[in-house]
């Protein structure tokens, strides 16, 4: 099996699994006041800080969730019904054209019931943010702003935000800023101090731990209106009881991918570079999207590569593939399956016939040359096949 999915979920690390395993048995609630229930809550706060730590943060800042869904809905819904209801002139929503649906979906949703407006914020041909379009919507009224969300990177083609360049904008008119920053952890050198966001959500599946925990990282002056209400364990803004031994692995997988940070980019852009012109030998009609990195910039995430194959759809590509042993994506993991274009690649102003062709490569720790050579074997073949079949569709039609 040669594994080319790392962006939708990766391999738990082996340290993660044992530390895991050792927790699971043991009962006690992080919240009972005997000496299971305080226990069991020593170890969750070791891991909040040892969150906290890896990405420079107070351990007050760090909300466990149940993963980075919930913790975008916290964020983007939360923060929008308590500056709403401080100010009810703040009705605004200012997000990019190319986030994640766990950001698209809340955003749409509180515009269809809670009377929010939305600007979705234009990027250019690479899936970058117009930065200056930001700068003219937020000072056309910048009291009606209630929120800004911007993903630190692009989860499909990998493309990195301006973030410091959104939160100037954004500091000028006390106007708070979120960022799903799920696919960055481990890939690049991030602090939350300095970052100067007021929110970031990541997600414990994506950097080497369990699925079913994340967290909002979320400044001590915020109080978001909760999404789940209940006993209110994490600030009085998120309910749940908290599932020790998952937070036991996920502190432990931020901690062990932060350390590893620098390392493991060059490992998977050294990699990444091979898979490019792996790709691009060997097949024709196929174009790169999303930005490069330039000397002195890194301008996309070090493991993603993807593509659009000229005739071709990409779910049938994905298929071809997977039965030759590679397994890839067409984009998001959680459209998959779904056959419309990507709606990053329409708003990088792709064609819908290109759109259709596209393919996402995201390489992980456990990548290695050997995938790329599996890759290289299996994907000629598969884009001739996809091609004939393409082809034979429209002539039906």
């Amino acid at each position: 099996m040669t594994y080319l999915d790392h962006a939708a979920t990766t391999d738990v690390r082996p340290e993660v699994i044992a530390a895991m395993a050792a927790t699971l048995g043991a009962t006690g609630n992080a919240s009972s006041l005997h000496a299971a229930g305080r226990q069991a809550r020593k170890l969750v706060e070791v891991a909040r800080e040892q969150v906290a730590s890896a990405l420079d943060c107070l351990p007050s800042e760090v909300v466990f969730t149940s993963g980075g869904t919930e913790a975008d809905n916290l964020a983007v819904k939360g923060l929008y019904w308590s500056r709403h209801k401080a100010d009810a002139r703040r009705v605004r929503i200012l997000a990019s054209a190319v986030e994640h649906h766990a950001v698209l979906d809340p955003v749409q949703w509180l515009v269809d019931f809670e009377g929010a407006s939305v600007e979705w914020l234009p990027v250019d041909e690479l899936g970058v943010v117009d930065v200056a379009a930001l700068q003219a919507s937020v000072e056309r009224d910048p009291d009606s702003v209630a929120l800004i969300t911007v993903m630190w990177a692009n989860n499909e083609v990998g493309s990195v935000q301006p973030i410091e360049d959104v939160v100037a904008i954004a500091g000028a008119h006390n106007i708070p800023v979120h960022s799903d920053a799920v696919q960055v952890i481990g890939a690049l050198p991030i602090s939350f101090k300095q970052s100067g966001l007021d929110a970031m959500t990541i997600s414990g599946h994506k950097l080497g731990g369990p699925m079913g925990v994340g967290a909002l990282l979320l400044k001590r002056e915020h109080k978001p209106v909760p999404v789940l209400h209940g006993g209110g364990q994490e600030r009085e803004i998120r309910s749940g009881t908290l599932s020790t031994h998952l937070i036991v692995g996920f502190g432990l997988a931020v901690s062990l991918a932060c350390a590893a940070q620098a390392a493991h980019a060059q490992h998977l852009r050294e990699l990444r570079d091979e898979l490019m012109e792996t790709v691009k030998a060997s097949v024709d009609g196929v174009h790169l999207r999303g930005a490069i990195d330039e000397a002195d910039a890194v301008r996309r995430l070090p493991g993603n590569a993807h593509f659009t194959f000229d005739g071709c759809e990409g779910d049938a590509l994905l298929m071809l593939l997977d039965a030759a042993g590679v397994q890839v994506s067409t984009g998001s993991a959680c459209t998959a399956g779904i056959p419309q274009p990507s709606h990053v690649l329409l708003a990088m102003g792709v064609p819908v016939s290109d759109a259709v062709g596209a393919l996402r490569f995201s390489l992980g720790r456990t990548s290695t040359s050997a995938d790329i050579v599996a890759l290289g074997a299996a994907l000629p073949a598969a884009v001739e096949r996809a091609r004939r079949a393409g082809k034979a569709l429209k002539s039906q039609n």
